[in-house]
């Protein structure tokens, strides 16, 4: 068999046992071990495994993904999620359209302590969903909002994709935190914009006034000073050079267990629940890494890779072009695959091809500008039909409320926001200073 046919067999299994609902990991482990039996045999496999499994988990950098997780989870229990979404309800609760704003600016509040789109989707639709029926948005506009903001918890730092590939491309995660502010703010203004927008042009979809103004805001405020001196403390010490980034998610996971224990919210069980579900969730992270290890070493043997982007290259296209074309073919493989998966199949085969390119910038700047690149279309991903994982996890949680909504209807309320997407992505493909002007300030 041809280098190209193995490699197009690797993924034909693949999205075969993936169109089975096998487990991601284990589509790409099975797929992985299929083509690197066929080139290699089952000895070479047995080898790889044994090094390749201790040499992988063995890693000191991955351990900063359970930390920001376990912060996370501790916010969550906590009631943290709480005291933002009453805040940011007071602060834009006098414009039209302000309870679904607030929910947007809650949700990149929370974004900031918890570094996962889906738990970020999740949390605040517990706390804003009835909150916001209960004042005359329609279904359509609270979920759409609701999942277009959980988006902002990958997109605003911590991001445990983004430390992802900062781990698999060995570049700076506090320079890629810093590269992911700007944008991550142009995110949340975008999605404010939006609601604002479609609430004037839409009618029907949201009151005239949501008459939550009676909240005073500074009143509010004081239930976010713990969330906003753990920020500071996390990233004011990564920045300030007291402490690594792994060091910072733990200094940030423990001071975010003492705000919840300061809340009262924190129960024995709570604590328990906190390192049950990061043990899960680090676990399908790491399974995910095992199974993308073992299928790009097998197409690595292919040579495809390689193959590919000398044959990139040599079409002479615009840089600009060809990462506009890999960014396109994100948001297609996005109806099919979740992020983390995405990042670690596709990575190890675009970054040697994008870093060759000259775009005027470091290697380095290339590097990590092509990382908010894809965070970005990530969250495209996350919010576009079919899949659209973020839509599917609030809808369950609201029928799961006892309300009914319609997966169309949730679907129809991520297009202002994803308008917005493609905006705010064609602003930072021309023009890569947006997320690379605050890297300069990290040593």
């Amino acid at each position: 068999m041809t280098p190209i046919g193995l490699a197009i067999l690797i993924f034909a299994i693949m999205l075969a046992l993936m169109a089975i609902r096998v487990p991601i990991a284990i589509t790409m482990f099975v797929a992985g071990a299929v083509g690197y039996v066929m080139q290699a045999g089952w000895l070479p496999l047995a080898n790889f495994l044994n090094g390749q499994a201790f040499s992988r988990f063995a890693s000191y950098d991955l351990s900063v993904i359970p930390l920001f997780i376990l912060m996370g989870h501790f916010a969550t229990q906590g009631g943290i999620s709480k005291a933002l979404f009453e805040f940011a309800a007071a602060v834009m609760g006098r414009l039209r359209g302000g309870l679904a704003m607030g929910a947007v600016l809650a949700s990149a509040g929370f974004g900031a302590i918890c570094g996962s789109s889906v738990a970020t989707a999740a949390t605040i639709t517990h706390v804003a969903y009835d909150e916001m029926r209960r004042h005359g948005y329609s279904g359509r506009l609270a979920t759409g909002t609701l999942a277009a903001g959980g988006t902002l918890g990958i997109l605003i730092p911590p991001s445990v994709p983004l430390v992802i590939y900062a781990i698999l491309t060995e570049q700076n995660i506090a320079k890629l935190f810093a590269a992911a502010m700007v944008p991550g703010i142009i995110a949340m203004l975008g999605y404010i914009v939006a609601i604002g927008l479609y609430v004037r042009f839409v009618p029907g979809h949201a009151p005239a006034n949501d008459q939550v103004a009676s909240t005073n805001p500074l009143g509010a405020a004081k239930g976010i000073g713990p969330i906003a001196l753990i920020f500071l403390i996390v990233f004011g010490g990564i920045y300030g050079g007291i402490f690594t980034p792994t060091e910072g998610a733990a200094v940030g996971a423990f001071a975010t267990f003492l705000a919840a224990v300061a809340r009262g919210e924190m129960t024995l069980r709570h604590f328990a629940e906190c390192f049950y579900q990061t043990a899960e969730s680090a676990a399908m992270i790491f399974l995910i890494f095992l199974g993308a290890d073992l299928m790009n070493s097998a197409l690595a043997l292919t040579q495809v890779p390689a193959q590919l982007a000398q044959l990139v290259g040599g079409w002479g296209l615009p840089p600009v072009a060809v990462v506009a074309a890999i960014l396109l073919f994100y948001v297609v493989l996005g109806a099919v695959m979740d992020e983390l998966s995405m990042i670690l199949l596709t990575i190890p085969i675009f970054f040697p091809l994008v870093t060759s390119l000259d775009f005027g910038l470091s290697r380095e700047y290339t590097a990590i500008w092509f990382g908010i690149m894809v965070l970005m279309t990530v969250g495209f991903g996350l919010l576009a039909p079919p899949v659209g994982l973020n839509v599917y996890v609030v809808n369950g949680i609201v029928k799961g409320r006892g309300a009914s909504v319609p997966i169309g209807e949730s679907y129809r309320g991520v297009i202002p926001f994803l308008a917005s997407d493609v905006i705010r992505t064609l602003l930072l493909l021309f023009f890569p200073g947006l997320s690379l002007w605050l890297v300069k300030f990290v040593g």
